[in-house]
């Protein structure tokens, strides 16, 4: 008998349609990774092939401060983000059902469905009034805002990994008189590891690449590599802004794999 189920993929002109989204989506990102080895500075004019937009972004000491505060705020974030939603996953998915449980779960994922440009504006209002109140103006309001952004990007693989583990050793390691503590340090951490690394790779990337939260948050002088390439672009649209742009992509789509890597479920 023939298979009569549905499948998007045997619809006229899919694999059409597909291409040509693939297409409009990667072409652009292409042509600047392209141009960022073009020796010309105009965009309109191809010169010969070269490194030297990647030599001057590298020399460059504003880059140099903005690359090491990006990954600084990022590395921070990610280890912040990542505790706070492997409690949150345990804490809603390690018990029985209770009531307000879909209410705590919409809280935790709260940034994901609230457009990013209204809880920058929010995290201004609420960070303005500390700045005031205690004349700090440091890197931790960064550190704070992209933790807080990043927690339901850390949440979704880890929940998705502790949903998808089996009980049966969990409960073996309590029949034999361990202690919730040893339970979870030896037998819950080691099989949960996989998805903790994916949320915090996952939610390094996203700190990295925020552009709204850092520029609504920052103070003078703190400017990330992500919004010094925008201020870089109000002015003046450089190979050189296309050779950072290109090493942060090659650095996100590393990020990525790893993800997919440690992700993807074993046959």
């Amino acid at each position: 008998m023939a298979d009569r189920r549905f499948s998007a993929t045997r619809l006229p002109g899919f694999a059409t349609i597909a291409m040509l989204a693939f297409l409009a989506l990667y072409i652009p990102i292409l042509t600047l990774v392209v141009y960022s080895f073009n020796s010309e500075v105009t965009m309109g004019n191809w010169g010969s092939l070269t490194l030297d937009w990647y030599a001057k972004a590298w020399d460059n000491a504003e880059v140099k401060d903005a690359t090491l505060r990006s990954l600084t705020i990022a590395g921070f974030a990610a280890v912040i983000s990542t505790s706070l939603a492997t409690m949150a996953a345990l804490g809603t998915t390690r018990r029985r059902a209770f009531r307000g449980q879909t209410f705590i779960y919409v809280m935790i994922n709260q940034p994901l469905m609230v457009p990013e440009i209204v809880t920058a504006v929010a995290l201004l209002i609420f960070f303005a009034s500390i700045k005031v109140a205690t004349g700090y103006q440091g890197l931790g309001y960064l550190i704070a805002a992209h933790s807080a952004f990043c927690i339901p990007f850390a949440y979704l693989p880890i929940r998705a990994r502790l949903e998808g583990m089996d009980l049966s050793l969990e409960t073996a390691a309590a029949d034999l008189y361990a202690s919730s503590w040893q339970t979870f340090r030896r037998v819950t951490l080691p099989l949960l590891a996989p998805g903790i690394m994916a949320g915090a790779m996952l939610a390094f990337v996203i700190s990295l690449d925020d552009v709204v939260i850092t520029e609504f948050v920052k103070s003078g002088g703190q400017d990330t590599l992500p919004t010094y390439m925008l201020g870089q672009m109000r002015r003046a649209l450089t190979p050189e802004v296309n050779a950072i742009s290109s090493v942060l992509l090659a650095l996100t789509v590393l990020l990525l794999t790893a993800f997919f890597l440690l992700t993807r479920k074993n046959d």
